[in-house]
């Protein structure tokens, strides 16, 4: 109860004063937070779409190498046995070329799967879609082709490819290892652009085939893929005493520069967009320096009447705080709004830019030209997705929300200090 004075005492000098600093604090803070919140969520959806792309489709969780292929299923049940793990899947891949209707080759990597796959790794199943076809690799005859490798040789489903090994062919005898023809089933998009471009899959009796039965690998997916070290530990403490010769290792070890690429230009960007908030504190700062001088006489007056140094400090760190908790908030909800629609957002751009575009080719087109075509941010004949991606995550929004708040917090604190040097009779000794 102590204290109301200075709450009430705060909020008349923000919104009863006759300076627009405030205001223009909380829009500086507003926008700070706004722009993180949707600079970081379009981020999000960019890099975690790739990420979950490559472990999901391509490289798994945690991987078993180097083992013999009577060992297979013991593996497989070992590692499905620890909690945590969701899928293990045998897989054989290898390099090859392949020729379509066009006279050119074109290099790939196929791997061979189970053909019930999808029915022990159901979300590698989410992540590809098909637009031609399904997934149908149950006889040795069929393969499946990412779209841009099909467009690429001028196939589609129902034509028939052919498939050189690389590894077949260099140890080819009179067999003819190596090579073989195969009808496609289905002509799959996943949204990253090297899958789509140099990716199939076969059964995985054709692999081995093709392949020179040049190794089985085990893929495994878990439920967090932060805990790859611990299931890791746990896999390898189940293992026989004859299982020495396994080979382990976690996504973190084959994709380390890719995905530490992505972590440092996330930490880049992030420090790059949040200066705004050193700027808009250094304004904060400023302002609150000059409140201080500027109400001199009513600060030694609540002084002089009982106020301690701390509580009239208190006044200005309260003007602080709710000019950045209010910032941050209005900048919270807006980000969050945009970041949920950001395809109906750069919509809404484009349709404002469109029609401004579109009257002032009216006023031109006196002078016999015109303007360019429709304006558009995001196209899909310039980029290779089809719409900008966003993921929201809760810790990261209530990370940006604390900047912004403590920038405005930490500023008027500091700019508050100055009160404790002004003496009361000193400033009432002429009023």
């Amino acid at each position: 109860m102590k204290r109301n004075w200075t709450l009430f005492v705060a909020s008349r000098y923000i919104f009863k004063g006759r300076s627009n600093s405030p205001v223009l604090a909380i829009i500086g803070i507003a926008t700070g937070v706004l722009a993180l919140i949707i600079i970081i969520a379009v981020m999000n959806g960019f890099q975690l779409g790739f990420i979950e792309s490559i472990l999901e489709i391509s490289s798994y969780h945690i991987r078993l190498e180097s083992f013999s292929e009577e060992k297979t299923e013991a593996l497989r049940e070992i590692a499905l046995s620890v909690p945590g793990v969701t899928a293990a899947v045998p897989f054989r891949e290898f390099q090859a070329l392949a020729k379509g209707r066009r006279s050119s080759q074109q290099a790939l990597l196929v791997r061979g799967l189970e053909k019930n796959v999808l029915d022990t790794d159901l979300v590698m199943g989410s992540k590809l879609d098909f637009e031609e076809g399904s997934f149908d690799i149950s006889e040795p005859g069929f393969v499946l082709m990412g779209a841009e490798l099909a467009r690429k040789l001028g196939l589609g489903e129902g034509d028939e490819v052919t498939l050189f090994s690389l590894t077949g062919i260099l140890s080819a005898q009179e067999d003819e290892s190596g090579l073989d023809t195969f009808l496609v089933k289905g002509v799959f998009r996943t949204g990253y652009y090297e899958y789509d471009t140099s990716w199939a899959f076969i059964n995985i009796e054709n692999g081995a085939f093709l392949a020179n039965d040049s190794g089985i690998k085990l893929g495994i997916k878990i439920s967090n893929r932060f805990q790859d070290k611990h299931l890791l530990d746990q896999i390898k403490r189940k293992l026989p005493a004859d299982f020495d010769d396994v080979k382990l290792s976690s996504w973190r070890d084959y994709n380390r520069s890719f995905f530490g690429a992505l972590r440092t230009e996330k930490l880049f960007m992030f420090i790059l967009v949040g200066l705004i908030f050193i700027v808009v504190g250094l304004n904060i700062f400023q302002a609150q320096r000059r409140s201080v001088l500027h109400r001199r006489e009513e600060i030694g007056l609540l002084r002089a009447v009982g106020g301690s140094e701390g509580e009239v400090q208190f006044v200005f760190v309260c003007d602080g705080a709710i000019i950045g908790f209010t910032g941050a908030c209005i900048g919270l909800v807006l980000g969050l709004a945009v970041s949920f629609h950001i395809p109906q957002f750069f919509t809404l751009v484009e349709n404002i830019v469109n029609a401004f575009t579109g009257a002032l080719n009216i006023l031109v087109r006196f002078f016999g030209t015109g303007l360019t075509e429709n304006f558009a941010i995001f196209s899909p004949s310039v980029f290779y997705i089809k719409e900008i991606p966003s993921r929201v995550l809760a810790h990261e929004v209530i990370i940006i929300f604390m900047f912004g708040f403590l920038s405005a917090l930490t500023a008027a604190f500091f700019a508050s200090r100055k009160v404790t040097k002004i003496q009361p009779a000193e400033v009432l000794r002429y009023e």
